[in-house]
């Protein structure tokens, strides 16, 4: 006897959450103005989409020194066309990469 292929359609999962839990989605989903239902969909998959980004980011391939100093070089080519206006490094930021690599952007 052939196995039969489970649903991939929506499915039923009862879920028990805690009251307060339960509470706090609630008012959440509501000020939203989606159902409690849509509400917790979404919050899976946004938790799923985080844990496989930190899955991949352990997993992926890491940049080479040579790929990086290839990149680092493009990024300092000059060219002829000046950058728009919105697209300028802000003195602060330009300033402190020409001094010194390893300090961060100051906060804005």
């Amino acid at each position: 006897m052939p196995l039969r292929p489970k649903k991939s359609a929506a499915s039923k999962f009862p879920l028990r959450l805690m009251p307060s839990v339960r509470k706090a989605a609630e008012t959440f989903s509501q000020k939203e103005g989606v159902s409690l239902n849509q509400f917790i969909n979404v919050a899976v998959a946004e938790k799923l989409a985080h844990l496989q980004h930190e899955e991949w980011l352990t997993t992926r391939p890491k940049a080479k020194q040579a790929l990086i100093a290839k990149a680092l070089d493009a990024l300092e080519r000059k060219t002829t066309n000046p950058p728009d206006e919105f697209d300028k490094i802000p003195d602060e930021y330009a300033g402190r990469r020409r001094n010194s690599g390893t300090q961060s952007p100051p906060r804005l």
